[in-house]
């Protein structure tokens, strides 16, 4: 239809978080293609955090305010924000027991959270298909007028 057009603001936020779910099954998939690698650490994304601040930023929420560090030489570095609270942050799994080899993949809990985040996937695709009815069904209710 019409180019970056949204129905709504809340089509952007369940966009986004099919975004983050999609990343979190690559990354479990990731896991389990390398359980038998040695030394191969289990990963997981927190994209909560991301998608709290893409929601901030949609609805135009108002955040704690940033304090800014005095610059008073062009050559100090410019700061960071670390862990960046607009991109999802991909870390090593804690508290799995690694095996003889070093690797930490957990067949059980890779397969329990890849379930977990196909059930979230459907529930994010569903909620978007929704409203994607909900628009049509108004576009069609107003060309009978």
């Amino acid at each position: 239809m019409f180019a970056g057009f949204q129905t709504s603001k809340s089509k952007q936020l369940v966009n986004a978080a099919l975004e983050g779910r999609v990343l979190r099954q690559q990354i479990i998939a990731g896991n389990i293609a390398n359980i038998d690698t040695p030394f191969y650490k289990a990963k997981d994304v927190d994209f909560e955090s991301a998608l709290i601040a893409k929601k901030n930023e949609i609805y135009g929420v108002k955040t704690e305010p940033k304090f800014e560090l005095a610059v008073t030489n062009e050559k100090h570095f410019a700061t960071l924000d670390f862990p960046s609270a607009k991109n999802s942050t991909v870390y090593l799994r804690d508290g799995h027991m690694a095996r003889n080899d070093g690797n930490t993949v957990d067949l059980d809990v890779e397969t329990t959270e890849l379930s977990k985040n196909s059930i979230m996937v459907q529930a994010l695709d569903g909620a978007s298909k929704k409203q994607g009815d909900i628009f049509k069904s108004v576009i069609d209710a107003s060309g009978k007028l």
